[in-house]
């Protein structure tokens, strides 16, 4: 809860977002319009603008760098602007150590000028472990199978940020490497919500600078719908050995049918022509069950920005805030 005096001085404002988008060329406008429709579904006293950037190092094909060019700004002139809040996208793991990636650089540029000007920083899966492992020295760790589906998850810690949320929900999670929550613990982060099969998926620094989420919120009703036919056909076109495995819990039993029919058809037509994904009958049958918990996660945190931040774009809270206790809890 605010002071009375702060309270007094607050003012009716525009909020401007940051959206690093590390994703590769195929997932990029996906995830933009993901995390848009999340941002477009939250607070509604409140005006948004979004700044969307993406580090320069990584190469993009014609298609991607003409939306690049045309829709995105350079970071430099965000800085110069100034963030309120800031959401770093994950991405795809090309090396096996994180300082590896050639976006390495200019995620730690970015985390170095934003932990000191910006309120709340929020990071999806790798961003979150890049975090974890620059900031408080926790090394992601492999998982022995890709992480890949819906999952359930409790709260296991009141807090402002996840307040009016459901103590049980879904989430999405498509990652290769885990931090757990007992590494949360040892860093001095709070965990907020946990899976018993698919481990940590929430959390928060105790002063509000970091928001994880390891899993990935965003996600619309056929994401993971897309990545299975991008593997299945990066499989038939010889790029991957072995026919992916279903994410889990996230077709019901006739779409399960559908895609045992069609994998058997697409292995037996391998070498010749194989018949077409069948991506609209599947999609037709997909139920969401995490979007409700998602937008009240991103309507949270962009309520609890807004009460918190400094007018000025370039000072992480109001004036008489404690910054390792901004939240007052």
């Amino acid at each position: 809860m605010l002071a009375p005096t702060a309270a007094y001085s607050q003012d009716i404002r525009e909020l401007h977002v940051g959206l690093m988008n590390m994703m590769p060329d195929e997932a990029l406008e996906a995830t933009e319009r993901q995390f848009l429709r999340l941002l477009g579904s939250s607070n509604r006293i409140v005006q948004f603008y979004v700044h969307i950037f993406s580090p320069k190092s990584i190469q993009r094909n014609a298609k991607a760098r003409g939306h690049i060019d045309k829709y995105y700004e350079d970071f430099a002139n965000i800085k110069a602007e100034g963030l309120d809040a800031l959401i770093i996208t994950g991405a795809n793991p090309a090396r096996p150590e994180l300082e590896q990636e050639i976006f390495w650089d200019e995620f730690l540029d970015t985390i170095g000028w934003a932990r000191k000007h910006v309120c709340s920083i929020m990071c999806s899966c790798l961003a979150t472990h890049a975090v974890f492992k620059v900031l408080f020295g926790q090394k992601r760790c492999k998982l022995p199978d890709k992480r890949w589906g819906i999952y359930s998850h409790n709260l296991v810690t009141q807090h402002p940020l996840v307040n009016n949320m459901n103590t049980k929900f879904d989430a999405a999670h498509s990652h290769v490497y885990e931090v757990s929550s007992q590494q949360a613990q040892q860093a001095g982060i709070i965990p907020l919500a946990t899976s018993e099969t698919a481990g940590l998926h929430l959390a928060v620094s105790k002063d509000f600078r970091f928001v994880f989420s390891q899993g990935h919120p965003e996600y619309d009703t056929f994401s993971l719908l897309k990545e299975y036919k991008r593997e299945v056909l990066n499989y038939l076109n010889g790029i991957r050995e072995d026919y992916p495995p279903l994410p889990q819990n996230y077709f019901n039993a006739e779409a399960r049918h559908i895609i045992r029919q069609f994998e058997t058809m697409a292995v037996q037509a391998k070498q010749g022509s194989p018949p077409d994904f069948p991506e609209q009958k599947i999609s037709s049958l997909l139920d969401n069950t995490w979007v409700d918990t998602s937008k009240s996660l991103f309507n949270n945190w962009l309520g609890l920005v807004y009460r918190i931040t400094d007018n000025n774009r370039h000072v992480p809270l109001m004036p008489g805030l404690d910054a390792n206790n901004p939240l007052g809890i």
